[in-house]
């Protein structure tokens, strides 16, 4: 059985287990669901997530300076992320205005009542000038240690360049590095094996330890972020489709990707699947190992979502008029959020709090949602993952120097 149905199959097992710990609570001994989670569940479930995490820095290090020092045409680097930059504005303005847009039309807030008393307290979000200064490590010991995967890229950004200018003296160091990269890629495939499991014990921690009854309160809500998510799902197979892209290979090749992104919540963690995926799809090599990484850091379609579907449902909740000030507010904030959003689980929440400040809108709207957030989450981030290999693939087909290549057969 193939690592993507292995996935499936450990995410609709995990579905099921949870709902049986969740539903049996109450014949079991009081606190052993609890138990079972903190002492099992959980603990599975982040050593799997370190697990890759240990070997995603590496990999995107290694693949990021070996595509700078072999590709041809030092102008690739800039141009492509020019071109990424322009589409990931374009796309998370368009996944913004979807979120608003079905919000607008559902209502979901309308009628709603808080289902808990305190809200996660906010934070400013960063300057512009804050942001581009954290963007330049101190070293790349600390780019590598600190695990940000933007550092990371500027870092070998720089000594990539400064290899390709010294080929002759930089060739004992391209040799570690593609050392390691290749290692790096072994030890993923040990992690990889294990995958199944981590994913059923994240889903099972969640399911059990939360069960329905937010669902069931709170159905609407669910039912509109569902219902926006899908819409901009579809549009990316659309735009694949229009391109000549392969929509459905992409669907087939990237599906382990957003099954592991649905599971775990984790865009980052992800990363060196979708990077497996990217050559399996018959994506260029080089252009995948700086694109993906990219948009790990910065795409985040599903947090463009939230924002914008979140910002009117609190509004609604609150009998708050959505004015067009209200709504320039929460687009261009919501916008710029989306690009901070951090790719790990609950992130979004943190984010919310700081578009609802600069709207004007109650940060007690964040506590109504906190409770379901970890449902939606995983779709969320699987969105994103499907917009950052989304993006990668459409300029591929824009990229004129570079035709695209025939997919690899998947056993």
């Amino acid at each position: 059985m193939s690592v993507t149905r292995q996935i499936l199959l450990a995410l609709g097992l995990g579905i099921l287990s949870g709902l049986a710990l969740n539903a049996g609570a109450g014949a079991l001994p009081e606190g052993s669901v609890a138990w079972l989670d903190s002492h099992l569940l959980t603990p599975v479930g982040q050593i799997f997530l370190r697990l890759l995490q240990f070997v995603v820095v590496p990999m995107v290090f290694g693949a990021l300076i070996m595509s700078l020092t072999n590709r041809e045409g030092g102008a690739d680097v800039g141009r492509h992320a020019g071109r990424l930059l322009g589409s990931y504005v374009v796309t998370s303005a368009v996944a913004l205005t979807l979120g608003m847009l079905v919000a607008h039309w559902l209502t979901p807030g309308s009628g709603a009542e808080s289902l808990v008393d305190s809200a996660p307290e906010g934070r400013n979000a960063d300057s512009i000038a804050q942001w581009l200064v954290g963007l330049v490590p101190n070293n790349p010991f600390t780019a590598l240690g600190g695990g940000g995967l933007l550092q990371v890229i500027f870092a070998a950004a720089l000594i990539g360049l400064a290899m390709r200018a010294l080929p002759k003296e930089s060739a004992p160091l391209h040799r570690v590095i593609e050392s390691g990269y290749t290692v790096s890629l072994k030890v993923l495939s040990f992690v990889l094996k294990l995958a199944p499991v981590g994913v059923f014990a994240l889903i099972t921690s969640v399911i059990a330890t939360q069960g329905l009854d937010l669902l069931m309160r709170l159905g609407m809500y669910v039912i509109g972020l569902i219902i926006a998510l899908a819409l901009m799902a579809l549009l990316y197979l659309v735009l694949l489709a229009v391109t000549g892209a392969r929509p459905l290979a992409f669907v087939r090749h990237f599906g382990q990707s957003l099954g592991f992104a649905f599971g775990t919540a984790s865009s980052g963690a992800t990363l060196p699947l979708a990077l497996g995926n990217a050559r399996d799809y018959g994506m260029n090599e080089s252009l995948a190992s700086f694109a993906l990484p990219f948009g790990t850091a910065l795409k985040r379609d599903g947090a463009a979502v939230l924002q914008g579907f979140n910002a009117l449902f609190v509004a609604q909740l609150f009998g708050i008029d959505v004015t067009t000030s209200l709504v320039i507010t929460v687009f261009t904030t919501g916008l710029l959020v989306s690009f901070s959003t951090a790719g790990v689980p609950g992130a979004g929440l943190v984010a919310m709090t700081t578009v609802l400040g600069a709207a004007g809108l109650p940060l007690e709207g964040v506590a109504v949602v906190a409770g379901v957030d970890r449902f939606t989450d995983g779709l969320r981030t699987a969105l994103n993952v499907m917009g950052n290999c989304a993006n990668a693939a459409l300029l591929e087909r824009f990229d004129s120097r570079k035709p695209a290549a025939e997919p690899k057969t998947q056993a």
